[in-house]
């Protein structure tokens, strides 16, 4: 066993032994510090403990209004950096435990509350306010924290910040390497950081980025769990950890720490090798008296990245997609006819036009011989109609042939790459891929990711990251009680690729369902009609609904919700708003407050509902109503259904045609 990994051990076995000997654990007083957010809400604190003679180790603790979020837990990075710490004459045999024994030389806060109009988003004006604290750490080459007096060679100095925003959104703290003269090498192995709750919490577990949830308490884990984790606290809080700017790090999940009971441990994939000056991710903690305010306060993991680095952006345009599915020239053009008459924006060609995606031989430089398919005159052919083309590619032949393939594709005039099975966790890829994302925007190309892959924030930074995977959606075919999950979880990060389905016998929820999902779950490129195809389409009036809404907002809210149970979302685009309702696997009536339209203005409402009694194959009714913002929708919303809804200005003539919502009245 490695001296460092003896270290550790013994400090488990000293934690686990403390009740019974006779050292105190005492805060190191002059090293606490406190930061609020600018509404008072949450409070962090940090200190330093002796934990034995002789070391000191850092924690946290958080609290929002008042609440316990976090209980103290541990901060740190573990680093090997044996070549470095030879050069300067230190046994090379060890390993330090960076974060022991650091002493904090000084502080410094700031505070920030400024406003920015991203590319496309759920707002269109994000405001960014927050406070920030940077602690300063040193310790010298020899692991000790005491500033020698005499002559030193400033080279064996270890320097690190630990830098905490606090926003009314939620806190974030990241690790920081400052510049030094040599420059610094690193070998990150993990972090120390930690999260330790109090009892009876909750979270709903979800193994990996595409797999199913469970509510489970924190204990007996069969494996690390996905980010970001939502979790339910005994106090009545949820909360959620997140990670935000992972762009050339090594994906961090959640494992049960070993020792500390309710603690989870930060998990990265891999090592990491860094050169300072460097910042690692951050670590995102949000809680909320009420769920569906983590939705609405998601916008805190795009602030936590850089600002848009693409001076033009006029030729990235989100808009609705329908999936080619026979992938020949003639169901191509008939998809782009059908989106053209549809209000949609482009077409995409899946995977196989180039050949059996998962092989070496397949070039994504020209069609497979195989398929009856000209790109260049498909893409003059949709763009006559004002469609544009996205392809997948898949990561094999991206990282084989991206700097060849990309120039053809501006030459072909297709508007996006869907990237396809991406490897995704290691540093090395994790990089290689928002490299590559980068590459695309310097030949006007939108990106969507799919599989593995989740978002933490890059789409600020380049916006041609429209959207992604990372979700189970409905390529899985998942239930409602999955789908009610999903809001309140994966899309706290940010965009996800679901593919909402209508006209397929595989979906497990009801027609108004996958309509409402439209508007529930958000993503600047929605595909529409997965598995289905144009000839599906037989006059069903409610398709009016995927002709009109949008993806991307002005203003989103969350009107009312609970994790795995429901949901009501509506988003604004002008100054017309939709609203997605969908319930889990049981009937429920849900109350919709029409609080959000503007005052004193009347509203034609378009409401898509199932029913069994009206006699399409999809059996959706559509009912239009005068409606106010004094309204009240009660919704008798079917088992695994939904309710969707449209709300544009009246005209006097519809005020005077159309009948007017009675506050009893049940949809």
């Amino acid at each position: 066993m490695r001296t460092c990994d003896l270290k550790r051990f013994f400090f488990a076995l000293l934690f686990s032994l403390m009740p019974f000997i006779a050292f105190a654990q005492a805060i190191i007083k002059q090293t606490e510090q406190k930061l609020k957010s600018p509404d008072g809400a949450y409070e962090f604190t940090f200190y330093q403990k002796q934990i034995a003679p002789g070391t000191k180790q850092m924690y946290y603790t958080l609290s929002f209004k008042g609440r316990e979020v976090m209980k103290e837990s541990e901060l740190g990075v573990l680093i090997e950096n044996q070549l470095f710490e030879s050069a300067l004459g230190v046994p090379n045999d060890t390993c330090h435990l960076w974060c022991e024994n650091l002493a904090l030389i000084a502080t410094d806060c700031s505070s920030v509350d400024t406003s920015w109009k991203p590319v496309y988003g759920e707002k269109s004006i994000i405001r960014d306010n927050y406070n920030q604290l940077t602690l300063k750490f040193e310790k010298y080459g020899n692991g000790n924290s005491a500033i020698p007096t005499d002559g030193y060679d400033k080279r064996r100095a270890y320097r690190m910040d630990i830098i905490v925003r606090a926003y009314n959104e939620g806190v974030a703290l990241r690790y920081f390497f400052p510049e030094t003269s040599n420059g610094l090498f690193l070998h990150i192995t993990g972090e120390q950081t930690q999260f330790s709750f109090p009892e009876n919490t909750q979270a709903y577990y979800e193994r990996w980025a595409q797999g199913p949830y469970s509510l489970l308490p924190l204990k007996d884990w069969k494996d690390e769990c996905e980010r970001p984790l939502t979790l339910k606290l005994e106090n009545g809080l949820t909360v959620a950890l997140a990670e935000a700017q992972m762009v050339d790090y090594s994906r961090m999940k959640f494992r049960l720490n070993a020792i500390k009971g309710n603690t989870l441990q930060a998990s990265l994939y891999d090592k990491v090798d860094i050169i300072s000056p460097y910042s690692t991710p951050w670590r995102v903690i949000m809680a909320a008296e009420r769920p569906g305010d983590l939705i609405e306060h998601n916008n805190i993991i795009l602030n936590l990245n850089p600002e848009n680095k693409l001076e033009n952006t006029s030729w990235i345009k989100p808009g609705k997609v329908i999936r080619v599915g026979k992938l020949t020239q003639a169901d191509a053009k008939l998809c782009v006819d059908f989106a053209a008459e549809r209000g949609l924006q482009y077409i995409h060609l899946d995977s196989g036009w180039y050949g059996p995606e998962t092989k070496m031989s397949s070039d994504a430089a020209k069609v497979s011989e195989t398929r009856d398919l000209n790109i260049p005159e498909l893409t003059a052919y949709a763009a006559s109609k004002g469609i544009g083309v996205f392809v997948y590619v898949n990561q094999r032949a991206l990282f084989q042939q991206l700097d060849t393939i990309l120039p053809l594709y501006k030459k072909w005039g297709l508007k996006g790459i869907k990237f396809g099975f991406v490897q995704v966790g290691s540093n090395r890829w994790t990089t290689w891929m928002h490299e590559a994302v980068k590459k695309c925007a310097e030949y006007g190309l939108m990106v969507d990711i799919h599989d593995e892959y989740r978002p933490t924030g890059f789409s600020r930074t380049y916006p041609n990251l429209m959207s992604q995977e990372g979700i189970r959606g409905n390529e899985e075919m998942p239930d409602a009680t999955h789908n009610t999950t999903l809001p309140f979880t994966r899309f706290l990060a940010g965009a996800a690729d679901y593919t909402v389905c209508y006209y397929n016998s595989r979906v497990k929820n009801t027609n108004a369902h996958q309509l409402a999902l439209s508007v529930v779950y958000y993503s600047p490129l929605q595909f529409l009609y997965w598995y289905a195809q144009p000839s599906a389409y037989t006059g069903e009036p409610e398709i009016e609904f995927f002709d009109k809404v949008k993806t991307v907002w002005d203003d989103t809210k969350v009107i009312n919700g609970e994790i795995g149970e429901y949901i009501t979302t509506t988003r604004r685009s002008g100054d017309e708003w939709f609203a997605g309702t969908i319930t889990n696997t049981e009937a429920r009536m849900v109350t919709v407050p029409l609080n959000f339209l503007d005052k004193g203005k009347k509203y034609v409402a378009s409401i898509y509902t199932d029913d069994d009694a009206v006699k399409t194959k999809t059996h959706v009714r559509v009912s239009k109503y005068i409606v106010n913002g004094d309204n009240m929708l009660n919704l008798s919303v079917k088992a695994s259904g939904g309710v969707a809804m449209h709300f544009v200005p009246a005209t006097a003539k519809e005020i005077k045609s159309l009948p007017k919502l009675k506050n009893n009245n049940q949809l």
